[in-house]
């Protein structure tokens, strides 16, 4: 039988503490997470680069790509899903929901 993953929500924020084009660092479980605020659209991902373990989320945004400041590996914001070496691993990507005001993370 196969095993379900339910996914919790974990309130992080209100939507006015992430202005358009920011965004804001957490963590869950112990684990980073940068919210990226992108022209009004929320997207989660884990803030660890999967090339070198370094933080991820300071990068500069390029579309739905955030760029590694380090070495340069690319992920998608939208999916996780690494697009540029010298990253092959893709990077955690969380759902997003916003209920009267109130910014949630879902977590498996």
């Amino acid at each position: 039988m196969p095993e379900t993953t339910e996914i919790r929500f974990i309130e992080v924020a209100t939507e006015d503490e992430i202005p358009i084009n920011e965004r804001i660092f957490l963590e869950i479980d112990d684990y980073p997470i940068v919210v990226i605020n992108l022209a009004g659209k929320l997207f989660a991902v884990g803030d660890v680069c999967t090339h070198d373990n370094g933080p991820v989320g300071d990068g500069e945004l390029d579309g739905y790509e955030i760029i590694c400041p380090r070495h340069g590996a690319r992920f998608d914001i939208r999916s996780g899903k690494a697009t540029r070496a010298p990253a092959f691993t893709d990077i955690p990507s969380y759902t997003v929901k916003v209920e009267d005001g109130k910014v949630f993370i879902g977590i498996k």
